[in-house]
This record gives structure tokens, sequence and C-alpha cells, in this order.
């Protein structure tokens, strides 16, 4: 297990490094910059990937998929460069709730499933590896966004044992339990069979 040792003002500073990483609301500014429109009016509302696709535009939906994934994984990668696990561990965690909670946006923000998969990524690599294939291989087929993010979720804390990172394993509930919260009404649209397909508008 690695070393935990950092004070408690390290770990503050982390948490609002990580908080402000992670509440870069990139699908929105993406969207704007590239003509667009106001991706809040535009299928869900939602910040994230999937949304940005029903804009019509795979380039911007790619973009902000690898924006997203990628302010959790950096997060991670410089508190791991100058700071011990634990602030790793917060840095992660506070990017994940920046994104979905950014203050900026008056708390609305996105569902976290890119960032939870950089996090994871950066993180613990197999286990990133692990849950990117769940996440395809549900999304697939399901042809429902949410249901690979969910799939992804539910099996990161398995891969994290099963693999070694068990001191990791209290994040990844935490990071679990966000993620379900932000799919609160999706889970009730997937037991309705009312979820929007992958790609569809609306």
């Amino acid at each position: 297990m690695p070393p935990i040792e950092s004070s408690t003002t390290v770990l503050i500073i982390w948490a609002v490094v990580g908080y402000l990483m992670g509440s870069i609301p990139y699908g929105i500014l993406l969207t704007r910059v590239m003509g667009l429109g106001n991706l809040r009016d535009i299928g869900s509302g939602n910040i994230g990937a999937t949304n940005v696709l029903r804009t019509g535009s795979k380039k911007a939906a790619a973009l902000t998929l690898l924006l997203d994934a990628a302010k959790g994984a950096v997060a991670i990668l410089l508190a791991r460069m100058i700071a011990a696990e634990d602030a790793v561990q917060v840095a992660a965690l506070f990017a994940m709730l920046g994104h979905c909670y950014p203050v900026w946006l008056r708390f609305q923000g996105g569902k976290g499933v890119a960032t939870f998969l950089g996090i994871m990524l950066a993180l613990a690599w197999p286990v990133g590896i692990g849950c990117c294939i769940l996440w395809l291989l549900a999304a697939a087929i399901t042809r429902v966004s949410s249901m690979g993010g969910l799939a992804a979720a539910s099996g990161s804390t398995i891969l994290l044992v099963v693999l070694g990172y068990g001191y990791a394993l209290l994040l990844g509930i935490a990071l679990t339990i966000i993620l379900y919260v932000r799919h609160r009404s999706n889970i009730i649209r997937i037991k309705a069979g009312t979820e929007p397909k992958i790609g569809q508008k609306g």
C-alpha cells in the first residue's frame, strides 16, 4: 500500500485543485466555440459527451469525452508527482465532484462517466482498462450510454480488489455512489424502457 502522510493543509489544497480542474465544463465550452448552440437547450441539457453528440457533431462529442476524462486523470497525475497517495485520492474524489457539481453552473454538472473513467485509468490503469471494457460492452449491447457508465461503476470496486488496488476501495465506492446518484433519472427511464439510445436526438 502506498504511503499516506499528507497534512490537512495539503489535502485541502488538492481538494481545491481537483475540484477546480473537474469543474471545467468542456461540453458547454466546445459547443459554444464550435457554434453548435447552447448545450443546455439541446437534448437532455446535460453537459457530457452523450448530449454533445445530439448536436450532430461527432468531433465535438469525442473532444468532450477526451477532455472530461483528461481532467480527472490529470488531477491524479499531478498529485501523484508531488504528493502522497491520500492526496492523490482526495484530488480524484474532488475532480469527480467538480465535474458533477460545478459551482459555475449552479452545481448542475455532468453525469461523471468520462471523468470517472479518466480517474480510474490514472489511478490504476489495469482497473481503468477493465472499466472501459465494461463500459464499451454494456453500451454496445444495450445501445444506451448510461448503461455503460453504470456497468463500469458497478465493476470498478470488484476490479480494484481483484487486481490488487484494495487501498483505493473506499475511493472507488465513493465514486460509484456519486455516479449512481447522478444517474437517478436514467435508472428510472431504463426501468421504464424510455431511456434514449446512443445518438438519438431529444
